[in-house]
């Protein structure tokens, strides 16, 4: 079977692999569409923490079951996707219930060997049903999953002004499902293209380029003087996170969601006098999954409205530089295997 290794920083090659045989409690998968993530993009230029080479990449999946053991509602032929976090169900965080952050965490495609191959085998209690979605729709769950889970964490309410920084697929996930929620969303970029994206497919009312604008003023205005209540960042800048500690309202709450590799820095009082609260939010569980697929199928969100560009596995290789540049306007790129 044909598959794309990164074997490093800024090199990809096309390498036969053997299928992978049935073992007990995993499903083999013939795949049928790959999203390129922003992590995909980051380990192919070098600068994805926690980051291994060789590497198959790859994590945003859809598939259809070739063989399986262990599932008793799955059967082959079905379209699926599934939960590319592959957690040891002992730690603390596990016992808790907060699998997505599993103290031995393996992420298909980060930590381990992903996706871009014909066929795969992944654990049989990660698939999860289409419910009548498409293969691309499919391969759009979990990266919309991570900004459900995120809207999750910060219990976002229809009483909340969400200032999402970055307009990425990340960032705009977190964007719909805070308005799902009823929160007034505020989207933040540098980008004027991807801004113009927010205000267009998915409805933000208020949009602040940070390149050309005072961004407190633009939000103290907006807000009438409050301040948001919640900030998210999707950009994984050190700049940009370090920044956003200014924009927190008094009571509000400030959500990590992209990473970076340094270590961010703020004035301790003010934050404290705030009473603010910074957290985390990585990955996300099967109900986040649950919750993304069942707003597709109540036409809540679009997913196909992120697809930018779309090419063929055997294309990724040639197109993949160009996926770094901004002037492509590549939102999400969709791979179809044929």
């Amino acid at each position: 079977m044909k598959t794309l290794v990164c074997e490093a920083p800024g090199k990809f090659s096309y390498q036969d692999f053997t299928i992978p045989s049935l073992t007990e409690n995993h499903t083999i998968l013939r795949i049928k569409n790959i999203g390129i993530c922003g992590t995909d993009l980051h380990a192919y230029q070098g600068r994805q923490p926690f980051f291994n080479y060789p590497r198959i990449l790859g994590h945003e999946l859809a598939g259809e079951i070739i063989s399986t053991h262990g599932a008793s509602d799955f059967s082959v032929g079905e379209a699926v996707t599934f939960l590319p976090y592959f957690n040891c169900g002992h730690c603390i965080a596990c016992r808790n219930g907060k699998t997505n952050c599993c103290s031995q965490m393996k992420v298909f495609g980060v930590h381990i060997d992903g996706g871009m191959s014909e066929y795969i085998s992944i654990p049989t209690n990660k698939l999860v049903h289409a419910e009548g979605l498409s293969y691309e729709e499919l391969a759009l769950v979990e990266p919309l999953a991570i900004g459900a889970h995120a809207v999750r964490r910060a219990e976002v309410s229809s009483r909340d002004t969400v200032l999402v920084i970055g307009a990425g697929p990340i960032g705009l996930g977190i964007m719909e499902f805070a308005r799902i929620e009823g929160a007034r969303v505020i989207a933040l970029d540098i980008n004027d293209s991807r801004l113009k994206f927010c205000e267009e497919k998915i409805q933000v009312p208020h949009c602040i380029n940070g390149a050309t604008q005072n961004v407190v003023e633009e939000l103290f205005r907006i807000t009438e003087g409050d301040m948001p209540t919640i900030v998210i960042d999707a950009t994984g800048n050190l700049q940009a996170i370090n920044t956003a500690f200014d924009y927190i309202s008094h009571g509000g709450k400030y959500v990590l969601v992209g990473l970076q590799g340094g270590e961010i820095s703020f004035s301790h009082p003010e934050f404290h006098k705030r009473e603010a609260t910074l957290m985390s939010s990585r990955n996300a569980v099967r109900s986040d999954f649950e919750h993304v697929i069942s707003c597709m199928k109540r036409k809540l969100i679009n997913p196909l409205n992120y697809i930018t560009h779309r090419v063929d596995f055997e294309q990724v290789k040639s197109n993949f530089e160009s996926w770094l540049d901004p002037a492509t306007g590549v939102i999400k790129a969709m791979v179809s295997m044929g």
